[in-house]
């Protein structure tokens, strides 16, 4: 009999990369909807509750005492979060473009693009805006889960087995060292974890040459969740996808090609889907304010790095962090000896495996890595795709059956690198017990299964090493989180508790936005208290802080931290006249926690000057403030050393030097040394505020004190008050540094109420008769004939456009950092409103993608359906129709029938 023809779909096969080992194959019964479940249903459950059994058994959040119920979440992200309750329940001003509450002022779209757009983040709203803190724990959890079991479909793509023993393994990803020493504290990270195996499928279906628009969507969603833990992701990908590739045997070049062409245009269509996010932060990245510099110290030593494949420990040195449990790390050394697997499979996964090790520790590769920007904390935030790449190893080593001379072999690697790294500070009690302990359990049950036929057998050695990786991995988590809480910097503070809450309600009881501000002032129960607390102060911290904003606010008398990454509030009275506020929360410098109501005399937040007056040279912040004010309220009086050491004259201020230390045996006074003390005269009765934005110390006058925690130009000290001058005049004030510092010639201004009171009277009478904010708009009906140009109390951030009594839509100027519009002769009505940079380009370039997608889709049904349907006949192929027979002559005498 002759061969039957191919079909047109069998004439393009699918690349074969990963065959069924005999056996391994599954009855057609246990591959349906509920078999394919199981597998990763077990290894989302395993992996969630051994994480949760960890927190538990140390008793931190949300499992132990109050006393320890510390958000290990940080403080960063929790506000964020609640910010997103916010707009959910309509309970905010702003939106989803900017918001009103931070910054006095701020774009938001590229925050809740980088900060909330992991799927789970928006669980916030099912719970009550005070356990904000669970929602955000339930994000890393409902991640470390999703991964896991995304990441047991992936093992399978990658060569079929055992689903039970595939989730297993994929445990060692869910709660990898990534996992409990990085992702932990930011859960928009924590979808990295579920983007890696999301595009490793989508990527196995351009091997199969399949499902193309599915696997578009699968990228997109990947890089939907977190962008820049997505691209670490699809990074790895492309060399796992290279390596499938370059392994294979008996794939033509062209169908190689035809792969990698695949999976290059369904990357970039899911990337392109997602344009928006990459546009708008892309643009306001551009526009922030530069991080603190950072350098590359260069990486750990090689037995420092190795050591990290050891579960159980935390190493405060920084260092990729890398391990996968003990099951895992047991099979990928075992790895080199399974002769089942070819050895050019073997070289090249070890091979990548090294290379992307190597990757992590050389400043060129961590570049690419990071988006070509050295990260400003660890440098390793990528660590998490090795740990991924090892998991892979480790499954293809099992799923080959290794026999026990081979997992012996790989028995004994791991305890040569265990005794190698004994001496490593992520090597711990902990490290022992797991590797002594649970090396041999697994060992023992992997054994049994290689060795020994029968059905029992088999099962009790896979519930061995079921309970070996429950146990084992939670025994991980919490020996981990309690050498981590050793460390300050992982001792975050509690945020939403009784003092915050009641600060919330005292804030909300006295809101009067938009005709003013209420500012939660510079308390810090968190890095973002405006989000948490609500009002519209000038705390924020985001990598998007715009530069705007940030220079704009110290210039005018605000402090910062992370060299204008977090902005704070005004404290002076001058500042808080300037941005409208009305109402502020004063901190208690002893106690974070604790702070005190304190009422204002604002200016409105839109005021109209008839001249915008120029800055002068070597304006002091006392002149910028009464620059914008439109007043002179200040006296700065020249400073003289009177007592104490001796200051030495510097760049128009004054140089301290530490003083000398004491000798031997003789106590010493005061730590930081007796410090200088200058005095200067002011008129009776004003106000003493001191302005020293970098000086590190302690500032005390007129019975008053301060704490300055200034470093240049990193943390900014805010004008402060320092107190009443007295009837004579004298104002004596000592400032006392830690090392060499710097004061300025014009640290000290006298700031006279009554005429602060008076320039804000005058502002108000030329204010508008109506002001208006909506989410991301602001209209003011002015008073008949304003002329001159209107000043709005917020930074001049890029993306605001103005229109005067109906006019074209303009871009504002700035005026001392803030939005100002020309009115022209006479003007009536204001409009302004913002549009995020970025966002049209992206939303041009989704819809194109969308398109090409959707014409796709269209086309693959189209030739299903043709495939489907019977094949049409030309009706030259037909046979003629049957001729009916003819009827017989009519007899005689009869008639035919017409």
């Amino acid at each position: 009999m002759a061969p039957t023809p191919a079909t047109p779909q069998e004439a393009v096969r699918p690349l074969e990369v990963a065959r069924p080992l005999p056996g391994s194959e599954r009855p057609a019964a246990a591959r349906g909807t509920l078999g394919r479940l199981t597998a990763p249903g077990l290894a989302a459950a395993l992996s969630m509750g051994a994480y949760c059994l960890g927190l538990a058994l140390y008793g931190s959040y949300p499992f132990g005492p109050h006393s320890r119920a510390v958000n290990d979440l940080g403080n960063q992200f929790v506000p964020f979060h609640a910010r997103l309750w916010d707009l959910m329940h309509g309970t905010t001003s702003g939106d989803l473009f900017f918001n009103w509450g931070s910054g006095y002022g701020v774009p938001f779209l590229a925050d809740f693009f980088t900060y909330l757009m992991n799927p789970f983040s928006w669980l916030v709203g099912l719970f009550p805006r005070a356990l904000a803190d669970l929602p955000v724990f339930l994000v890393t959890l409902l991640s470390i889960g999703l991964g896991t079991a995304l990441m047991t479909v992936l093992l399978g793509r990658l060569q079929p087995g055992s689903g039970v023993l595939r989730a297993l393994l994929s445990v060692g990803y869910g709660l990898c060292a990534w996992v409990l020493n990085d992702g932990f504290a930011d859960p928009m990270w924590m979808w990295g974890l579920v983007a890696l195996p999301l595009t490793g499928i989508a990527a196995d279906w351009c091997l199969r040459r399949t499902r193309w628009v599915a696997g578009t969507l699968l990228v997109a969603l990947a890089w939907a969740g977190n962008f820049y833990t997505a691209a670490m992701a699809t990074l790895a990908t492309a060399l796992v996808l290279g390596l499938r590739l370059l392994t294979a045997t008996g794939v033509p070049l062209s169908d190689r090609l035809r792969v990698a062409g695949r999976a290059v245009s369904m990357a970039l269509t899911g990337i392109l889907l997602t344009a928006p996010v990459l546009t708008v932060t892309f643009r306001a990245s551009h526009a922030a304010q530069p991080a603190p510099e950072v350098s590359y110290a260069g990486g750990p030593t090689l037995l420092h790095q190795v050591s990290q494949l050891l579960p159980g420990g935390h190493d405060a040195t920084p260092a990729p962090n890398l391990f996968i449990g003990v099951p895992g790390l047991l099979l990928v050394a075992a790895f080199p000896f399974v002769r089942a697997v070819p050895l050019r499979v073997r070289l090249g996964w070890y091979a990548l495996a090294a290379g992307v090790a190597l990757s992590f520790v050389q400043e060129p590769t961590i570049l690419l890595w990071h988006g070509f920007a050295l990260p400003n904390g660890s440098p390793y935030r990528a660590a998490f795709v090795l740990s991924g790449i090892l998991v892979m190893i480790s499954w293809l080593a099992l799923a080959h059956r290794p026999r026990p001379g081979e997992l012996a072999a790989g028995a004994g690697l791991v305890a040569a690198l265990a005794w190698l790294c004994r001496d490593q500070a992520a090597v711990g009690t902990a490290t022992w017990i797991l590797v002594a302990g649970g090396g041999a359990v697994t060992l023992l049950a992997l054994t049994a299964r290689s060795a020994l036929r029968g059905g029992r057998t088999r099962a009790a050695a896979t519930a061995a090493l079921t309970g070996t990786v429950l146990l084992g991995s939670a025994y991980t988590a919490l020996s981990v989180t309690a050498a981590r809480d050793r460390i300050a910097w992982f001792r975050p503070k509690i945020t939403l508790t009784g003092p915050s809450l009641a600060a919330r309600d005292e804030l909300a009881a006295r809101t009067d936005w938009p005709r003013s501000r209420t500012d939660p002032g510079p308390h810090e129960f968190a890095n973002n208290d405006p989000l948490l607390l609500g009002g519209e102060g000038g705390a924020y911290y985001s990598s998007y802080v715009p530069a705007a904003t940030a220079r704009t606010l110290q210039r005018l008398g605000a402090g910062w931290y992370i060299r204008g990454r977090h902005t704070l509030s005004f404290e002076d009275p001058v500042g808080q006249a300037l941005m409208g506020v009305s109402s502020s929360l004063s901190p208690v410098w002893e106690s974070r926690t604790r702070y005190i109501p304190h009422r204002a005399y604002p200016a409105p937040l839109l005021t109209v000057r008839s001249t915008l007056p120029r800055p002068r040279a070597g304006e002091t912040v006392f002149a910028r403030q009464e620059r914008v004010l439109g007043a002179a309220v200040y006296e700065v009086p020249a400073l003289r050393p009177t007592a104490g050491a001796t200051p030495v004259p510097d760049r128009g201020g004054w140089l301290l030097r530490p003083a000398p230390q004491p000798a031997a045996r003789q106590p010493a006074a005061d730590p930081n040394g007796p410090g200088t003390t200058f005095t200067a005269h002011c008129a009776p009765g004003s106000t003493a505020v001191w302005s020293a934005p970098w000086f590190s110390g302690r500032v005390t006058g007129l019975g008053g004190h301060s704490k300055a925690i200034g470093r240049a130009d990193v943390t900014a000290n805010p004008v402060r008050e320092l107190g009443h001058v007295p009837a004579d005049g004298t104002v004596s004030v000592r400032f006392t540094g830690r090392g060499t510092q710097r004061v300025p010639g014009h640290a000290l201004g006298c700031l006279s109420r009554r005429r602060l009171t008076a320039a804000v009277d005058a502002l108000r009478a030329r204010g508008p008769v109506e002001l208006t904010a909506g989410g991301h708009s602001l209209t003011a009906r002015l008073r008949p004939g304003s002329r001159g140009s209107a000043v709005l109390a917020m930074p001049a951030v890029e993306g605001w456009g103005c229109a005067v009594d109906g006019g074209p839509r303009r871009a504002p100027r700035s005026f001392a950092g803030l939005l100002a519009v020309p009115l022209g002769s006479g003007a009536s009505r204001l409009s302004c409103s913002y549009r995020p940079p970025g966002l049209g380009a992206g939303l041009a370039a989704s819809a194109a993608a969308a398109l090409a997608v959707a014409a796709v889709a269209v086309a693959g049904a189209v030739r299903g359906r043709r495939r489907l349907a019977p094949p049409r006949r030309s009706p030259r192929d037909l046979p003629p129709d049957p001729q009916p027979p003819s009827a017989p002559p009519p007899a005689p005498g009869e008639k035919a029938c017409s």
